[in-house]
């Protein structure tokens, strides 16, 4: 499963899932090709409703904007923000579809309305401000924000961070230990509302790879920990703003032996669906069928 609905993640089904798993957790469920066509069309559809409101659009991912409202004549209403929201929820709704839900997090840096976002999915609009981020603070878990895995989780809980909260209260010393990079003085400056790390430096690449834990040799029970990797690959990608024209699969096997294979694409790939289909095949392209010790996708 490379996008399952949000009616399919209240049955436990999550991207990288095998289909067949997903029929055992819903048998009811459907399951749809993918259309690359028709997310770049509502792709380009949303963007059009946004430049009705702001010319500073940042496109994150297929379904993910980023938007600056400054200036804008909107805002001198007391309600600007809100109601400004409420106009693109609707006309979503009115121009693309009624079955279409827009979550909107209004903040004053990306980091907080990506959080505010994810606050009440899949239709939700909230606000974070200095008068409630300590209170939405306190309601969420070092995971639930957007960058903080379980790994980091566990990093930061050694320094003795194990709220939000506690992130929040943290000195930029201690986060800089708590992460183990620069990445602890952007924390720092997004759990408190200012914007960090927007300079990206020009490169040539993105990509991820995992090692497994469990005995994997063919394409098919390889395909979930393949999805997992395109879709924090092409994460990346699209937040740094970049597209590819290409994808490359590293296989390293338990006896030590390695494979790989690259492919170019005629249209810039920026969708992780895309990228997984050109990975998947790449992967059904591999000749050996054995033990698989490392699996490695960029773009």
């Amino acid at each position: 499963m490379v996008a399952p609905s949000i009616e399919a993640k209240q049955y436990g089904i999550k991207t990288g899932t095998r289909v067949k798993d997903a029929k055992l957790l819903c048998p009811d469920i459907v399951i749809l090709p993918p259309d690359p066509a028709k997310y770049r069309d509502v792709h380009l559809r949303l963007k059009r409703i946004l430049g009705r409101y702001t010319d500073v659009i940042a496109p994150k991912s297929i379904d993910e904007f980023v938007i600056n409202l400054e200036g804008s004549p909107l805002l001198k209403r007391t309600d600007g923000t809100h109601y400004t929201a409420r106009q693109i929820k609707a006309r979503v709704k009115q121009e693309i579809g009624e079955w279409v839900c827009v979550s909107v997090g209004i903040a004053p840096n990306k980091f907080l309305a990506k959080t505010g976002a994810g606050l009440h999915k899949p239709d939700g609009l909230d606000e974070i401000h200095a008068d409630n981020a300590l209170a939405i603070y306190r309601s969420l878990e070092l995971t639930d924000l957007c960058g903080i895995a379980t790994r980091y989780a566990a990093r930061l809980h050694q320094v003795g961070i194990f709220t939000v909260e506690d992130l929040y209260n943290s000195s930029v010393d201690r986060l800089r230990r708590g992460f183990r990079s620069i990445m602890g003085v952007h924390w720092y400056m997004w759990i408190r509302g200012w914007e960090s790390g927007d300079v990206i430096f020009d490169r040539k690449s993105f990509g991820n790879s995992y090692s497994l834990p469990i005995q994997a040799a063919t394409p098919t029970e390889l395909a979930p920990i393949l999805a997992k990797l395109v879709h924090k690959t092409a994460a990346r990608m699209r937040t740094a703003n970049y597209q590819c024209r290409g994808v490359h699969l590293s296989v390293v096997f338990r006896d030590y032996d390695y494979w790989h294979k690259g492919a170019k694409t005629e249209k810039p790939l920026f969708d992780q669906r895309d990228i997984y289909k050109e990975a998947y095949t790449l992967l059904e392209r591999c000749p050996y069928r054995k033990p698989v010790k490392t699996l490695a996708v960029s773009v």
